[in-house]
């Protein structure tokens, strides 16, 4: 048995439990053969500032890496002067010495997935959620729920919270087996029936708000970890648990997930090799297998102009806030028409391309705009824009360039108090934080983050325009396209 923990300890990863956090098996589904795992590093104590060798992940940048290590950005690039001051990410499987400082308790170091099977990225490209699910007798094949204002059917239903948190529905479905053998038992007992992923909750009943519930908490765990601001988190049962500092934001994800479902003991079981992992690879075979990586070494992001008419004035009305949800990434700008009158009112004013592309979305409030022009959502840049009414709005299929009309702003879709659009990045299927070592850009006007979402500045030499739910001359943007 693990000992219980004084008040504010951690909970220290390493201790066995003794009760199944889930199936260890899939009813009805052919296992897969196991592999065998190779004895995991230990962590122990060491004198401040000793150096430690990492080799960086896909997606990494020197602040998330000095977080995870409890340094800093100064301290690591004094111990490795090849890196440039300017990074944005780190090259995949390049090694560093990080002079680190000692964190006690801290998790287990065993990887669950590769970033590129929690995000909706390349991938995910040839996965049918449809024809994969009804391949299966489970009872979520054959369910339904109301999700996102409409009556869908289980698979749209996953399709659509995959594709708004761009989270892989490997992932999603692999939880639903886990949660409840949602994919393989056709005649489930309650609470399976009402709780899919097994989260036991009146408030997240039914299909969609347990598939939300997760999304949630995936891409709190994968963007948190990933932008170093998730240092530890709670499992159900109190006690904290601080993840292992060579951690990927994959793992991170479904570590924070499943957190939140089970009390320490079957935590640590459900996080191991004996865990999710087995539901996962009986499902959809070794992970690692499929695995990719999603960001490349100094991703940069290409020229955009604003998304608006030139000569026309527009109010910056939310600085970095969610991309979607109310999870991480703060990836989201907001912009609003000015108006002489308050809250929704309809708006002749259009939102246009900032760059050129196809528009791989457009329903429900979303058009998505792919800069690749491939079709495909999970390779390459894509802009994101919400709350686009639905009058005049752009049609799916459509290849536009630079200042092509996209559609206007409303309060559709969502919760909203006033006339607006929200607009948002992601890159191979990873939402990308509007302000940090990549910062969203627009006509040369950089995004920075204030103390609060909504909150920050867009900036363009020494102009700067802070964001306020408000239309005042402080706030205002006028779109100057230069001369000649």
């Amino acid at each position: 048995m693990c000992r219980v923990l004084p008040l504010g300890a951690l909970l220290l990863a390493a201790c066995a439990s003794s009760s199944p956090a889930g199936p260890t098996s899939t009813p009805g589904v052919t296992a897969q053969p196991q592999p065998e795992f190779t004895p995991l590093p230990t962590r122990g104590p060491h004198p401040p500032g000793e150096l430690v060798p990492y080799r960086a992940q896909s997606g990494d940048t020197l602040p998330a890496v000095a977080a995870h290590f409890n340094t800093s950005v100064e301290a690591i690039l004094e111990a490795n002067p090849f890196i440039a001051f300017d990074t944005t990410t780190l090259a995949p499987g390049l090694a560093l010495e990080v002079p680190a400082y000692y964190l006690p308790l801290t998790g287990t170091p065993y990887q669950i997935l590769p970033d590129s099977e929690v995000i909706y990225g390349p991938t995910a490209k040839d996965f049918d959620i449809r024809r994969e699910l009804l391949r299966h007798p489970g009872f979520v094949t054959d369910d339904a729920d109301y999700a996102y204002r409409i009556d869908r059917p289980a698979w749209e239903v996953i399709e659509v919270v995959a594709r708004n948190y761009s989270l892989n529905p490997r992932l999603l479905m692999a939880l639903l087996e886990y949660g409840s053998s949602g994919l393989t038992d056709p005649f489930p007992e309650e609470p399976a029936n009402t709780y899919p992923i097994g989260y036991t909750n009146d408030r997240y009943r039914g299909l969609f708000r347990q598939l939300l519930w997760a999304a949630e908490r995936l891409n709190d765990g994968y963007y948190g970890w990933r932008s170093g601001s998730l240092r530890e988190f709670e499992t159900a049962d109190g006690m904290l648990y601080r993840p292992d500092s060579w951690q990927n934001a994959g793992t991170v994800a479904i570590q924070m997930l499943l957190a939140g479902m089970f009390d320490s003991e079957n935590f640590d079981r459900a996080v191991g090799p004996t865990g999710f992992i087995v539901t996962y690879r009986e499902l959809w075979g070794d992970p690692d297998e499929l695995a990719a990586d999603p960001i490349p070494e100094q991703l940069m992001q290409p020229a955009l102009d604003l998304p608006f008419v030139p000569d026309r004035i527009w109010d910056f009305t939310g600085g970095p806030h969610f991309s979607w949800g109310s999870s991480y990434p703060m990836g989201a700008l907001d912009f609003a028409p000015p108006s002489a009158r308050s809250g929704c009112v309809a708006s002749s004013e259009w939102v246009t391309a900032p760059a050129p592309g196809v528009i791989i979305r457009s329903e429900e409030a979303i058009v998505e705009l792919d800069l690749d022009g491939d079709g495909y959502g999970g390779t390459g840049w894509v802009l994101f824009f919400f709350h686009m009414g639905r009058e005049n709005r752009i049609s799916e299929g459509v290849r536009v360039q630079a200042g092509d009309l996209l559609g206007h702003p409303s309060c559709e879709g969502g919760r909203s108090t006033g006339t607006h659009f929200h607009l948002a990045r992601r890159y191979n299927g990873e939402w990308l934080p509007a302000a940090g070592p990549i910062p969203f850009v627009l006509d040369e006007w950089v995004a920075k983050a204030g103390e609060a979402p909504y909150e920050g500045t867009l900036t363009k030499g020494s102009k700067v325009v802070p964001a306020c739910t408000c239309s005042t001359r402080e706030n205002r943007i006028l779109y100057e396209l230069p001369e000649g």
